[in-house]
Parts: C-alpha cells; structure tokens; sequence
C-alpha cells in the first residue's frame, strides 16, 4: 500500500473494512441485537424469513453506506484530525507539519517514509532540502485528500 493511501485510510477509513462486513453477516447481528432476553421459539422457515429480510435491510444500508467510486462521500478532514488530535497525548500541529499529521495517523513519519511520499506524489524539488519538501507534501496531501472526496479547510491545500 502506498503511503498516501495509507493517509487516506487512516483518515477516511479503510474501504476494504467496509467491504469485509457482508450483508448476511449484518444480517445476523440484527437479528441478534433486536432479540432481548431469551430467545423466542421461532420455526425454522420464520428464522431462514426473517435472515432474508435482515439481509434484504442490511444489503439496502451496505449500498447506502458503502459508496461507489463514482460516489464520493465528503469527509470533513479537519474534524477527523482534531478529533484524533484530542485523543492524543501529544502536542501536534497536523494543521502546519507533515510530520506531525503522519504522527498523528501513526504512520512512519521518518526522512526516509517522507522521501518515499514525496517520490509517490512525484516531488520534483531537492528531497536533501527537507524544510522545503515537508511544506510542499503537506499541501499537496492536504489538495490530494480534497481531491479524494476530503473537505479540507482553506488555505491547507494548494
């Protein structure tokens, strides 16, 4: 997996989790979850009736949740990062460093991942320059994110 899909996952969430929960498997944890106390005596055809409505209902919210690649869901990247920065117990500033947001995602934030990114996103300046190329990778994984469906806040992105 690439370093900024990395990024992405960990900021959006990974599709492939999404993708790994089965309508069937909703399904049964609807029936589960609705069911309180003991379980009722329910026929054989009233259970396999009942999984396929489950199922019907899971299969409906799976394609209401899980969008198409045509359909972008907007993430508010920003809200995502401040929440995850509240969480942390240390003082980072996704906002302005790229190391801090690589931090932040718990990613590989060293010279060597940075360089590494910066190839990925085709960085054409001197990588011996480092100040230089962690303003531009931050910016242009701020304008990627926004350009994978992200809502990024002005003035982050290009």
């Amino acid at each position: 997996m690439s370093i900024f899909s990395a990024i992405k996952n960990a900021i959006f969430g990974s599709p492939a989790a999404a993708a790994e929960v089965t309508p069937d498997m909703r399904a049964e944890a609807i029936i589960k979850t609705s069911a309180s106390g003991a379980a009722p005596d329910i026929s054989a055809a009233a259970t396999s009736a009942a999984i396929k409505a489950a199922a019907a209902v899971a299969t409906a919210a799976t394609a209401a949740t899980v969008p198409s690649k045509a359909a972008i869901s907007k993430v508010d990247v920003a809200a995502v990062l401040d929440k995850m920065d509240e969480d942390s117990d240390e003082d980072l500033d996704w906002r302005k460093s790229i190391v801090d947001l690589m931090k932040l995602l718990k990613l590989d934030s060293s010279l060597k991942a940075r360089k590494e990114l910066a190839t990925e996103l085709k960085y054409s300046g001197d990588m011996s320059d480092s100040a230089s190329m962690n303003v531009w990778l931050h910016k242009q994984v701020m304008t990627k994110l926004a350009e994978n469906g992200g809502v990024v806040p002005a003035g982050l992105g290009h």
